[in-house]
């Protein structure tokens, strides 16, 4: 269905204002979803519009809830974070060549059995 150009600025105006999603307005108008975008650009370019940001406005919420054994991580220093880390990749890739090494310096080695 062929709009005029006043419609096509309607319909670019309530996708641009957010009455209306470029979705709905392809049910609602018999348009196609870039057709919907288009129109909503023309309105903008022709109104000297800045583009529309893909974010929603407000601020981020942040769980403040720590998973569970997070506590003593919170307390330590950054110095101390990133010795934990190096620890934990070091540990991961012991494991992925198939040994551990625990606390008292034993070697365990997983037979490729145990480790699939």
């Amino acid at each position: 269905m062929k709009y005029t150009k006043e419609e096509r600025l309607d319909i670019g105006r309530r996708i641009y204002d957010g009455e209306i999603t470029r979705y709905e307005a392809t049910d609602i108008y018999g348009i196609g979803e870039q057709t919907a975008r288009n129109y909503m650009r023309m309105y903008r370019d022709v109104n000297h519009l800045p583009p529309k940001s893909h974010r929603k406005a407000g601020p981020i919420k942040v769980s403040q809830k720590l998973p569970a054994g997070m506590e003593d991580l919170e307390s330590m220093t950054k110095e101390e974070l990133i010795q934990e880390l190096v620890k934990a990749r070091i540990t991961e890739a012991r494991l992925k060549k198939g040994y551990e090494v625990k606390g008292d310096g034993s070697v365990i080695i997983y037979d490729s059995k145990n480790t699939r």
